[in-house]
């Protein structure tokens, strides 16, 4: 299927300096857009090589360090995109923090706060951002990252299943809102992906077999099975698609049971 409408469009990727975020960031270069990137950590220059592989693809891009919980940076990051591209067509929200092994009951103050604030509150201000300037410019696609423990519990998720829940209700509440704006919103809900954030999970291949026998497909998610539906997502092909939540977990969210760990 060749996907229409990506051509020259300008994207902001978050959290792309590893992982799913970098997979989507590559994946949008390599179909025609120009990628800006951020992330809150740069100084081991992951961060710059991505753009440099950007622009190897024959796009522009712009690497910068942003901490999406501080309105501040996350509007000068905006500010210095649309002045650098003259436009904004998509953002992919993809950063986001994990503090493992927490109950609910256990949760510091501290901790609650970091993952709040970075995962819900700052998908919240980058898509306050783009919502503004999409409005203004009538035409514009947001794509946000939540999670499987988003829509159901997971045992030990601590605050972390909360703001992926916040971020679904996020998600419909800004596609409803700015749907007369020609804005579309919407989600990803991955499952159990291979990226540096549950590294623990799958580096160990027995732990990892285990966790893959609840994955009615039989394995664990890689980063590029979530960039494809980034792209699908980011293109016309998409255009009647909007408020949505889309499972990208082998076919978890079917199977799922209440009171599975």
């Amino acid at each position: 299927m060749e996907l229409r409408g990506l051509n020259n469009k300008v994207a902001i990727v978050t959290g792309s300096r590893r992982g799913i975020g970098r997979s989507i960031a590559l994946k949008l270069a390599q179909a025609g857009l120009h990628v800006a990137v951020c992330d809150k950590v740069v100084d081991d220059g992951n961060l710059e090589k991505l753009a440099d592989e950007i622009k190897g693809c024959g796009r522009r891009s712009l690497a910068y360090q942003v901490d999406i919980s501080s309105k501040k940076q996350v509007e000068e990051f905006f500010k210095l995109t649309l002045l650098r591209f003259g436009k904004i067509d998509i953002l992919v929200n993809c950063a986001g923090i994990w503090i493992p092994g927490e109950m609910l009951v256990e949760c510091s103050e501290e901790n609650w706060d970091q993952v709040i604030d970075t995962n819900l509150k700052g998908t919240f201000l980058c898509c306050q951002q783009a919502g503004r300037i999409m409005a203004e410019q009538r035409s514009g696609n947001i794509i946000n990252l939540s999670s499987q423990v988003g829509l159901n519990p997971a045992t030990r998720a601590g605050a972390y299943s909360i703001s992926k829940a916040g971020i679904i209700m996020l998600t419909r509440q800004m596609a409803l809102e700015l749907s007369s704006f020609n804005v579309r919103v919407n989600a990803i809900a991955p499952g159990i992906v291979k990226t540096d954030f549950n590294i623990n999970i799958w580096r160990d291949s027995e732990t990892a077999h285990k966790v893959a026998q609840v994955v009615p497909i039989g394995r664990l998610a890689e980063p590029e099975d979530i960039a494809e539906i980034a792209l699908f997502l980011a293109s016309d092909n998409s255009a009647y698609i909007t408020g949505a939540i889309i499972n990208v977990d082998g076919g978890w969210q079917a199977s799922y049971m209440p009171g599975q760990k």
